[in-house]
């Protein structure tokens, strides 16, 4: 399965789970993707809201998206609304656009790409999202250097 579309009330976690927006994915469709838990997704709600997640654990056996605060309020919904959703598989699996200076970068340091290709999903992705968060580009270099250095394999 590549896609599925549904319609629920907007939930939230418990504040000791993080209070967290979501919409509950139930395990049974979860099974039905290829990768299973490990799918990245693009979530559509409304048809007006689009946006690349993950799955997470709910603690019954199903799993979660979560809804950010931003896109309830761009839909105008709030706790217990009712939205139409569709989730897609991403077809990046990694689901986030890799930074041009990392890929410039890996291109010219053959055994930093050699410990990038060894990473997890998860964590190519927790370097993508440090270097997005500074703009200088000297900075972004030793962030890159420094996480791939600390994940030697």
């Amino acid at each position: 399965m590549d896609s599925y579309q549904g319609i629920q009330p907007i939930k939230q976690l418990e504040k000791r789970k993080g209070g967290y927006f979501y919409l509950k994915i139930d395990k049974e469709i979860v099974e039905q993707f290829s990768r299973k838990r490990a799918t990245r997704l693009i979530c559509t709600i409304n048809g007006s809201v689009s946006y690349r997640c993950g799955l997470n654990h709910l603690g019954d056996g199903n799993y979660f998206i979560i809804l950010a605060s931003k896109y309830l309020d761009q839909l105008k919904k709030e706790l217990g609304d009712s939205v139409k959703y569709k989730i897609e598989k991403d077809p990046d699996q990694l689901g986030v656009d890799t930074p041009e200076v990392l890929t410039v970068f890996l291109e010219q340091e053959p055994e930093f790409k050699r410990i990038f290709n060894q990473l997890t999903d998860g964590k190519k992705r927790s370097l993508i999202y440090a270097i997005l968060k500074v703009k200088d580009i000297d900075r972004q270099i030793n962030i890159i250097t420094d996480f791939l250095n600390q994940n030697r394999l």
